[in-house]
């Protein structure tokens, strides 16, 4: 027994060593953040970033390493991180050793490095962060500092993808293209472009032919290519840059149901066909460009390979149409983990106007009548097939009452760079279009800071120091003025209430204000000072009313949704 107690305080002690070693790491990486702010300018120019990046890669020995991985190198504005985990999923079911880098990451940075479908071990990070950390250090000159945070990662992942010895790695793209830190592959096996879009317009241009060309500074001569049905600016843009590099580019059209045979997708939205598409061409390219171990399939044109539906069927990415059922509630109600009632959160990170688009159809989808439970996430683990989906929500087959009552919620936020009238305007009129009204909206900031790493295991502050809510209370006009027509002024009415950490009662969630009335108590809408408080304020209340629905698109932010996701967790 003693030699037992030993044993568990010694593996007690390692696990604290390497948490603590794990978030010196974090606050390494955090120091690594050059700019506090998105919006931010950089000190250099995006010529000297591309000839710092090179030297890094000499420094660390990396060239050779790069020039021997299997690369599927994607950029876009929409879906490149969606097409880039049907990719992964694809290719490891159909047997390789797949490593996957992305980002943002939304709670741990581990997340950005995948290996063979999952997030690399905290053993393996320090392992190699460590290893080129040191390597850079020491070759720190006057003229190369080390490199910003996301340089200093992609160098990671051709390091972690090199080292594992992986059949393929498929690379995401940060931001842009042509100067992105991961264009410094020479030889992809083959290059993908998403649907495009107006983002990041401060650093790629204002039109969507500026910010295409950007995307097309991934292709790489002669090296195959594949790409969506894209605005004609920017296809003409694509063909150009194709042409001139002899680039064999070719537009793929989105997946039907003939083609899935029924399959249903984790990753669920008609938007995410167009992004399986994609993935299923660049997959197809790859594997018959790598030799060997390819798939034999005599008409692939027509039909997919069954381990390919298989890996669409199973691929995921957090904060991308992805569903949470609130375990708090089940558990606190109910027999067996029955419940009449319950709190559903939908996180989505569309930030852009045509993925928020594309997220209130997903979601108007989804909270309908009769949805597939296979959309659930994979957090509620106690559904059985003896569950089924009655009014949009999971019920026992012999229990199939409807909710007296459900509530469709916004919580929303997202960064002063964005313009909230365009991106609530698009949520609110696909929305409505679909027959789906939000009750309320609520709008918070986030808890996550751009100036720090944090990891799965930091500590989440509940008692968050008060934040200047200036610009949700913006965001909350803009949202006052589109549902209601007019201008509401908000800030007076709800300064006092939400400012000093009060929360307005329940009943703000269960009476309706579409009348947009001044004098109602509360409007359709309100800003609160702390997530924390936003998420322990709709618990209370789905308590509180243990016979309603209660369903929470979460999106406007990754950061927005990362955040929601910790808490959950937590």
């Amino acid at each position: 027994m003693e030699k037992l107690n030993n044993e568990k305080v010694e593996e007690t002690s390692q696990v604290k060593e390497v948490t603590s070693t794990y978030e010196y790491a974090m606050e390494k990486l955090s120091s690594l953040i050059t700019r506090k702010k998105r919006d931010g300018k950089s000190t250099i120019s995006e010529i000297e970033k591309r000839e710092r990046m090179l030297s890094y890669i000499e420094i660390l020995g990396l060239e050779k390493q790069i020039a021997g991985l299997k690369i599927i190198h994607v950029a876009g504005t929409k879906g490149k991180g969606s097409t880039c985990a049907f990719c992964e999923a694809i290719l490891r079911e159909c047997g390789f050793r797949t490593g996957l880098f992305t980002s943002p990451h939304l709670i741990d940075v581990r997340e950005r490095f995948r290996l063979d479908g999952l997030d690399i071990s905290e053993e393996k990070f320090l392992q190699y962060f460590w290893e080129i950390w040191n390597q850079l250090k020491d070759n720190i000159v006057e003229g190369l500092p080390m490199p910003p945070l996301f340089q200093f990662l992609t160098l990671l992942a051709f390091k972690i993808f090199a080292s594992e010895k992986v059949d393929v790695a498929i690379i995401e793209v940060g931001i842009g293209g042509t100067f992105d830190s991961t264009n410094v592959i020479k030889e992809p096996v083959v290059c993908g472009i998403t649907s495009l879009g107006m983002d990041h317009m401060e650093i790629l241009g204002d039109t969507v032919g500026k910010i295409a060309s950007h995307k097309a500074g991934i292709l790489k001569l002669g090296v195959p290519a594949f790409t969506v049905p894209q605005p004609s600016e920017a296809m003409e843009v694509l063909y150009d840059r194709a042409q001139k590099l002899m680039v064999p580019l070719k537009v793929v059209t989105p997946l039907d149901s003939k083609v899935l045979k029924d399959v249903k997708l984790i990753l669920s939205g008609d938007h995410q066909l167009t992004n399986a598409a994609l993935a299923v061409s660049l997959c197809k390219s790859w594997l018959k460009t790598t030799g060997p171990r390819q798939l034999e399939n005599a008409d692939w044109d027509e039909t997919l390979p069954h381990k390919f539906l298989i890996g669409l069927s199973s691929a995921h990415l957090s904060g991308r149409a992805q569903i949470v059922q609130d375990d708090t509630i089940k558990n606190s109600s109910g027999v067996n983990g029955s419940y009449p009632g319950g709190l559903t959160f939908y996180l989505d990170g569309a930030h852009s106007p045509e993925s928020m688009e594309a997220c209130a159809r997903w979601f108007s989808a989804v909270v309908g009548e009769n949805k597939n439970l296979s959309h659930l996430s994979s957090c509620s683990k106690d559904l059985t097939p003896k569950k089924i989906w009655v009014n949009g929500c999971i019920q026992d087959s012999d229990k199939q009452e409807p909710y007296k009552m459900s509530k469709q919620i916004l919580l929303f936020n997202c960064m002063d760079v964005r313009d909230p009238q365009i991106l609530l305007s698009r949520l609110v009129n696909t929305c409505t279009s679909s027959g789906t009204h939000f009750s309320k909206a609520i709008f918070v900031p986030s808890m996550s800071a751009y100036n720090k790493v944090t990891s799965g295991t930091s500590t989440v502050p509940l008692n968050i120091p008060q934040k200047d809510l200036s610009w949700q209370f913006n965001l909350q006009r803009v949202w006052e003025r589109i549902c209601c027509g007019k201008d509401v002024h908000v800030l007076d009415q709800n300064l006092n209430t939400n400012t000093s950490g009060n929360v307005p009662p329940c009943k703000f969630l269960y009476k309706d204000a579409s009348s947009c009335s001044q004098g109602d108590e509360y409007f359709g809408s309100s800003v609160f000072p702390s997530l924390p408080l936003t998420i322990n304020w709709l618990r209370n209340c789905a308590k509180e009313n243990p016979s309603s629905r209660i369903q929470v698109l979460v999106t406007g932010s990754l950061h927005l949704v990362g955040d929601v996701l910790r808490l959950l967790k937590r």
